[in-house]
């Protein structure tokens, strides 16, 4: 059993948004995102994904992109990105589930998972407040998923002293700095963080490293080749 990490799917099964307007490297890109994910993930693995997962407007809208995500191999854990309009409650997340029988889903919204000695915890994050475009409304996003994150970490603590961390936003400001969702990890002691949203101008190091006892992951699909990266195995320790 092992733990991988990929964000951003951007589906479009159900809605006409190809994404190779935003460049030839997406183009048929979930037909590369399956043939690698056949390549490492086996069903006793776990996938995590923060966010982006439908262009979907509904959920309804969205059973397409979920039933090619649940025929692949291994169990999923999903939170929320800032273009999954189809996100509700987890009531009606879990409902949809059932309804469609989707057995290898699961949805991160104010809990935790646990696997192996590891507690799953997360949510979607925002925009660094040190973007020139953040105003009033951010500030309560922010602090709204700053809260959400603290819930799941707290029901993460109940389950495990290890935590691992999904985030759709970097928990960076913009000089890649810590902001108050990366001080929060940090003060929960979470060993590793993933992250997404990022699609360009990243640097490589990214992908991997080491801030403040963290180990950071940049998951992207198009930055990591639309290859889910394993973040923990029993061969990492």
């Amino acid at each position: 059993m092992a733990i991988y990490a990929i964000s951003d799917l951007h589906l479009s099964f159900g809605t006409n948004k190809p994404m190779d307007v935003f460049g030839e490297e997406w183009s048929n890109h979930p037909y590369f995102l399956k043939e690698n994910w056949l390549k490492v993930i086996k069903d006793s693995d776990y996938v995590l994904i923060p966010g982006d997962i439908s262009w979907a407007i509904n959920l309804e809208e969205a059973t397409p992109d979920f039933s090619f995500i649940d025929s692949l191999p291994g169990t999923k854990i999903i939170s929320k990105g800032n273009h999954d309009y189809w996100w509700s409650t987890l009531n009606k997340l879990n409902n949809f589930l059932d309804k469609n029988g989707y057995k290898s889903i699961k949805f991160l919204h104010n809990n935790s998972f646990l696997i192996e000695d590891y507690a799953v915890c997360g949510t979607r994050g925002w925009k660094p407040k040190d973007d020139e475009d953040f105003d009033d409304s951010d500030e309560k996003i922010f602090n709204r998923e700053l809260e959400r994150l603290k819930l799941s970490l707290k029901d993460g603590r109940e389950k495990s002293q290890k935590l691992i961390a999904m985030l759709h936003y970097p928990p960076f400001d913009s000089k890649h700095n810590l902001n108050e969702f990366g001080l929060v990890l940090k003060d929960f002691g979470v060993e590793i963080c993933i992250y997404g949203h990022i699609h360009g101008k990243a640097n490589e190091s990214w992908k991997a490293e080491y801030i403040d006892g963290i180990r950071f992951h940049l998951i992207s699909c198009n930055i990591i080749d639309f290859m889910p990266v394993e973040i923990w195995s029993p061969s990492l320790m």
